[in-house]
C-alpha cells in the first residue's frame, strides 16, 4: 500500500487536496452507505476546496446506475483494469463467510498536491466520511 509522503503520479490527483476512497462494489450495503455519506458531505468538502472521488473496479455503466439509483453526487472512477487500485495497493486477500478471494480492501487516502498525507486502511463504514472531513483542516 502506498505510504504517507509518497507521490502519486496520476493527473487527477496532482493539484490541491483530494480525497480518494476505494470501495469493493457498487450497489452493495456498505458501499452504498459510504457513497451516500461522502455525497451528503460533499458540499462541506467543496467549501474547503477539497475534491472527493470514489474508486472501484466496476465499469462506467455500473457507476452510472449506482449514481442514479442512490442519488450520489461524488464522482466515481471506473478502474476496470485495476491500475489505480494497484497504484494505491488496495487490492488484497479478503475473507467472506469463510471463503477467501482477492478484492478491494476498503481504504481512503488524502492527497495534497499529489502527495499522500493521510490514509485509512480496512475502513469501517460507519461515520468514516465524517472522520475524513474532520481531518481535512489538519492537512490544509
Amino acid at each position: 500500500m502506498i505510504d504517507i509522503g509518497e507521490k502519486v503520479l496520476l493527473p487527477e490527483f496532482q493539484k490541491g487536496v483530494v480525497v480518494v476512497y476505494f470501495y469493493p462494489k457498487d450497489n452493495t450495503p456498505g458501499c452504498t452507505i459510504e457513497a451516500k455519506d461522502f455525497s451528503s458531505l460533499l458540499p462541506q468538502f467543496e467549501k474547503l476546496g477539497v475534491k472527493v472521488y470514489g474508486v472501484s473496479q466496476d465499469d462506467k455503466n455500473s457507476h452510472e446506475k449506482f449514481t442514479k439509483d442512490c442519488s450520489l453526487s461524488v464522482p466515481l472512477i471506473a478502474d476496470v483494469d485495476g491500475k489505480i487500485c494497484n497504484t494505491f495497493g488496495v487490492v488484497g486477500e479478503k475473507v467472506n463467510f469463510g471463503k477467501k478471494y482477492v478484492g478491494i480492501i476498503r481504504s481512503t487516502f488524502i492527497l495534497k498536491d499529489g502527495v499522500v498525507v493521510k490514509r485509512w486502511k480496512s475502513v469501517q463504514v460507519a461515520d468514516h466520511a465524517q472522520k475524513v472531513l474532520d481531518s481535512i483542516p489538519s492537512v490544509l
